[in-house]
């Protein structure tokens, strides 16, 4: 564990394995951190530095303050890189992590050896393709006012949503380091902004452009190898069988491997099982150098 300037602040990461391996990044979302990562990180096999920062405003990163949008997190997720001098790497993403690992492939192909993703942003979407209770949700996190009472007083994600898109328990000490980031409302924005980055009916504008230009790459970059992580089973979960489909008739170079029973938080349900699949694939494509 460790932790490095960037720009104006600061980005905790966890480190392991190989100094001098090919580095394999695992990327968290929200309204998680690298602690996300726990179960899989020891579990990776082979001659890998396995690195997994917490995202800027989140985990143990520093809060420079900012509007926290994706292009804000893309920024300092750039100066991470550089800062450690990150080359040819393998991308690991789930929930906005993933978004974030496609983003960073599209503008830096020629660094990127494989991508593996699960539980993530796709593609652009509808209200029409969410559930009726995802929907009203959502809906109501993105009305002014609404939005921050529910987050940033109420502490929604962490307090509710957390235990909601899991399928396992989550012990009180595992909790507390979900929680400890966010113990104030203004300490809580970057879990309201990333609600309210999700692309859907053409808003907001920039992130819809950011899916649609990675969307191109993935379609566009056989070169790469990538694997979709699977589940079943759970409630919450982002990437059922349309995704799926959609996934395999439009990403390029693509594996799919099914973990098992999971929800959202698919880490915390199946950390074997990624890390078993993560290395399987690793392996068939030489990616551990």
């Amino acid at each position: 564990m460790a932790t490095i300037d960037v720009l104006d602040s600061t980005m905790y990461y966890e480190e392991a394995g190989n100094p001098e391996g090919v580095p394999f990044v695992f990327l968290h979302g929200n309204p998680t951190s690298s602690h996300l990562w726990r179960g899989v990180l020891p579990r990776i096999e082979g001659p890998a530095r396995v690195l997994a920062p917490d995202l800027i405003g989140m985990g143990r990163s520093g809060k420079p303050g900012g509007e926290y949008r994706f292009e804000d997190h893309a920024r300092y997720l750039d100066a991470w890189f550089e800062a450690l001098g990150l080359d040819r790497v393998v991308l690991v993403g789930q929930d906005w992590g993933g978004a974030l690992a496609f983003d960073w492939a599209t503008r830096h192909p020629e660094r990127v050896l494989g991508i593996a993703f699960m539980e993530t942003i796709l593609r652009p979407m509808g209200w029409d393709e969410y559930s009726p209770e995802g929907r009203a949700r959502f809906e109501a996190i993105r009305t002014p006012g609404v939005g921050e009472e529910m987050v940033l007083e109420r502490n929604l994600f962490i307090e509710d949503s957390i235990g909601k898109t899991m399928m396992s328990s989550l012990s009180e000490a595992d909790h507390a380091v979900y929680a400890a980031p966010y113990p104030t409302p203004e300490s809580r924005l970057p879990m309201l902004r990333w609600a309210r980055s999700l692309p859907i009916d053409g808003d907001p504008a920039d992130v819809v452009a950011v899916v649609e230009r990675y969307d191109a790459w993935l379609a566009a970059s056989p070169e790469v190898p990538k694997l979709l992580l699977t589940f079943d089973g759970g409630p919450v979960l982002m990437v059922g069988p349309a995704h799926i489909a959609w996934c395999e008739e439009n990403v390029s170079a693509l594996e799919t491997e099914y973990c098992g029973r999971a929800a959202h938080l698919c880490p915390e349900d199946r950390p074997e099982e990624i890390a078993a699949a993560v290395n399987s694939w690793a392996k068939r494509h030489d990616l551990l150098g």
